[in-house]
């Protein structure tokens, strides 16, 4: 049985709908993301699931409890939903100390001393805090402002954590460092966690399952890796990873830059049913999954070429569009200037009006 349940939940802001009849379940212990440009409606989802925001329609529950329905006229205040919480913002006092920061939340529930000593100490062990536990925020890195922060949402022994983009602040190296340390956390505490970001490869390597968000409506559910290779529509390809959108019309002979000027290979060419549409397509590739082939490829002259490292990244044109390839830096390739032949190794075929 699911964990956390949100059915048919509606956020309006005004004429706006922000969420539009979400429906999703995040089963105990799992990590699940929310993922979608700005706007689309994730962090909204995560104020309703903390209580900061009432719905307009639908209802939420954690187990049995219920927290927020429309129809029944419930609603549960944000301190007594039990959530960890942990923001963008790292939102602790400067004036208190690191172990007062964690014990504050504790204080407002007037539990007992040895019971705040107690989950203080575990909480600043576990975020390997307790040699900084008597001095003040203001000497720690933001590395350790945020651990201070998963420290105080640990101390409360959630069920849940809500965590809306809690390392963007910091610096390439510590957000990765972090990631992995609340992944540990959860496995040890065996808390749900709901995570809110932009960033793609954070919610890669942190989730279980995660949602793609546009416009407040849901693209899809699923594992990172089933969303990675087998999207759900265009929008969903295009959002997650780099991507390549090579628009082709019918033409006298086949499939075809809308400027005529270059034809695709049948044998390259899209399933016979979209075929018969007599519609213009997009041929969606990833550059990794582009190989050159001078005898059988799509034909396109290599204008950049640039070494990234691990990789050297290309601009081919195509017609009147450009496709980025990237390889290996060992893999030979192609030179600025010359002609080559580009073929797809796991094309993905869309109506250019689909709608998203």
């Amino acid at each position: 049985m699911s964990h956390v349940r949100l059915a048919n939940v509606t956020k309006r802001f005004g004429q706006v709908i922000a969420v539009n009849r979400l429906n999703l379940e995040v089963e105990r212990g799992e990590c699940f993301s929310m993922l979608g440009p700005s706007g689309c409606g994730k962090t909204t989802t995560l104020r309703m699931l903390a209580g900061f925001e009432d719905l307009d329609g639908g209802e939420i529950r954690v187990g049995d409890r219920l927290l927020s329905s429309r129809s029944g006229n419930f609603y549960l205040p944000p301190e007594k939903r039990d959530f960890g919480m942990v923001f963008q913002a790292f939102a602790i006092w400067p004036h208190l100390s690191v172990y007062e920061n964690v014990a504050f939340p504790l204080r407002l529930r007037k539990l007992p001393a040895s019971e705040i000593e107690r989950r203080v100490g575990d909480a600043l062990a576990s975020t390997n805090l307790l040699a900084e536990a008597k001095g003040g925020p203001a000497d720690l890195s933001g590395g350790g402002k945020q651990r201070v922060a998963l420290a105080r949402a640990l101390a409360i022994n959630p069920d849940v954590m809500l965590l809306d983009e809690p390392l963007s602040s910091l610096d390439p190296h510590l957000r990765e460092e972090m990631r992995f340390e609340i992944k540990d956390l959860q496995k040890k505490y065996g808390f749900s966690i709901i995570y809110v970001t932009h960033d793609q490869a954070e919610a890669m390597a942190l989730s279980d399952r995660i949602l793609v968000m546009n416009f407040g409506v849901s693209q899809q559910i699923d594992t990172p890796l089933r969303v990675y290779n087998n999207p759900a529509n265009k929008f969903v390809f295009g959002f997650i990873g780099l991507s390549n959108f090579l628009r082709l019309v019918p033409g006298a002979e086949g499939l075809c830059t809308p400027d005529g000027s270059t034809i695709m290979p049948r044998d390259m060419g899209p399933p016979e049913g979209l075929l018969r549409l007599k519609a213009p397509l997009f041929l969606a590739s990833r550059p990794s999954e582009i190989d050159f082939d001078a005898v059988s490829g799509l034909r396109g002259l290599v204008t950049r070429k640039a070494f990234l490292g691990e990789i050297v990244d290309y601009q081919v044109r195509v017609g009147d569009q450009d496709v980025r390839v990237q390889k290996g830096r060992r893999s030979p390739g192609p030179e600025v200037g010359e002609v080559c032949g580009l073929c797809f190794r796991l094309p993905h075929w869309y109506p250019v009006d689909e709608p998203v």
